[in-house]
């Protein structure tokens, strides 16, 4: 038995049907066989948690047919999957499977009959799609001749505080999770764990914000003092760009924990924006592979950038669906407390600013939020903040961020930014750069998004020799 421990985290798309699970359990099984110790985290189905939410919302809006349907279908599609990994009609799995989905119709019930969905219930009922795939690639690696033993993530040992939908760690978590998987993997039994989801003191399940099967996975990574964290993925690791907008976007070697949480803030879909906190202190590697090339290295992601010469910017990302927030009122925004109670009401909504800008005469602040949580940002201002200001709502507008450890202190990139912008004629609305120096981020009009990630991307020379070194 090697010291080297991995966690693999699989995302939807790897545990999508029958197939992509016995693909996942292969790449497992291969390490498991070489003598590595392996601790296996899973995704719902792809697709399956967006039809969970669907299914709370048709409860709660009092559709208990649609709500049935949908839970029939997702009933059948797991069921196959068993079938085809070749589970048998009175095996445990196929039990298992079967009084989860009932006690799922149980809650939904629940739901449609208080006509209400509280975040907790909602929790309850979104993290079955985990919850539900567990077994299926526990019966995978049984098919593969290893043992497997499956868990919730509460069971695993991660306990949160109660912030439902979002949840975070308590400090207790790092040493249940080494109490409970260690004496597993002691006995060559590799735990398969539950990802997104974990529960209360008091037991309640929770989950930890969209993405959270990254988090559950260096969750874990940190509690083992696990080699790696991997994260398998249906691309090759960390590209340059969006490859659906930009044709020439590269995978990219080495990015720092810094530089990869800012990508995923900034809307590149690569990880949990908190992912790699659990590692920072550690300073687990994690690694971000392709798992239809899994020989190919991917994205490493450690402590230390990576600074190429002549490439001070790794990345151009872009989050859409935005929207400006302008609050304005002359001569009232001079005053400190009046900025302080823009924030608070803010705060108080647990909206998230994407961007935040001032203007020098103190009498303009631009924020720029989701557009799904504008209409909350605008009522709470107008609640929580004196009447002499004027809010405003623009719409259709898009961030577009370039990030980099090696625009520290390196002159110019600004200005090549803003050059390549004005050569696709892209209005800049608003312009935003942390004292981390790490990314420089613009608010562009949605519609000029695509032309204007691609000029960057250009500009930047990030097709070529981004993975130089």
């Amino acid at each position: 038995m090697s010291d080297t421990l991995l966690v693999m985290k699989y995302g939807g798309t790897n545990m999508q049907d029958a197939r992509a699970i016995r693909h996942s359990a292969t790449l497992a099984a291969r390490s498991i066989q070489e003598g590595i110790r392996v601790v296996v985290v899973v995704s719902a189905m792809a697709g399956v948690t967006n039809q969970l939410l669907q299914i709370a919302d048709a409860a709660q809006a009092g559709d208990i047919a649609r709500a049935n349907d949908e839970i029939a279908a997702m009933r059948t599609r797991h069921f196959t999957a068993a079938q085809e990994l070749g589970a048998a009609p009175d095996s445990d799995t196929v039990r298992e499977l079967r009084e989860m989905h009932e006690t799922l119709r149980q809650a939904v019930y629940g739901v449609y009959l208080l006509r209400e969905l509280t975040p907790r219930s909602r929790d309850l009922i979104v993290a079955f799609g985990e919850r539900l795939s567990a077994p299926l690639m526990k019966l995978a690696l049984e098919q593969l001749g290893q043992r497997a033993h499956h868990l919730t993530g509460g069971e695993a040992g991660i306990v949160t505080d109660t912030h439902f939908g979002n949840a975070r760690p308590l400090p207790g978590t790092y040493g249940r999770i080494k109490d409970r998987l260690s004496g597993l993997l002691g006995a060559g039994v590799t735990p398969v764990v539950s990802g997104f989801m974990g529960e209360t003191e008091k037991g309640a399940i929770t989950t930890l914000g969209r993405g959270g099967t990254d988090f559950s996975a260096t969750i874990i990574g940190k509690a083992l003092s696990a080699t790696e964290v991997w994260g398998w993925k249906d691309v090759d690791g960390v590209m340059s760009a969006d490859p659906r907008v930009v044709k020439d976007a590269r995978n990219i070697d080495v990015l720092s924990y810094g530089e990869v949480m800012e990508l995923a803030y900034f809307g590149a879909k690569v990880l949990h924006p908190l992912a790699v906190t659990p590692l920072q202190d550690s300073g687990i590697p994690l690694r971000l592979k392709n798992s239809s090339d899994p020989d190919f290295a991917g994205t490493l992601v450690q402590a230390e950038p990576r600074d190429e010469a002549g490439h001070p910017v790794k990345a151009v990302t872009a989050i859409r669906n935005v929207s400006i927030i302008n609050v304005s009122g002359a001569g009232v925004l001079g005053i400190p407390e009046v900025i302080a109670s823009v924030f608070d009401a803010i705060a108080r909504e647990n909206v998230t600013l994407l961007m935040v800008s001032q203007s020098s005469s103190m009498s303009n602040v631009s924020l720029a939020v989701q557009t799904v949580d504008a209409e909350r940002t605008l009522n709470a201002l107008r609640a929580g903040v004196s009447l002499e200001l004027q809010v405003e709502q623009q719409d259709n507008v898009a961030v577009l961020a370039i990030v980099g450890s090696g625009m520290r202190g390196q002159k110019g990139v600004s200005a090549r930014l803003f050059t390549a912008l004005a050569a696709q004629d892209v209005n800049i609305l608003m312009i935003s750069q942390g004292s981390s120096e790490l990314n420089i981020s613009v608010a562009v009009e949605a519609a000029h998004v695509d032309d204007a990630t691609r000029s960057v991307h250009a500009a930047f020379s990030l097709g070529t020799a981004v993975s130089a070194g």
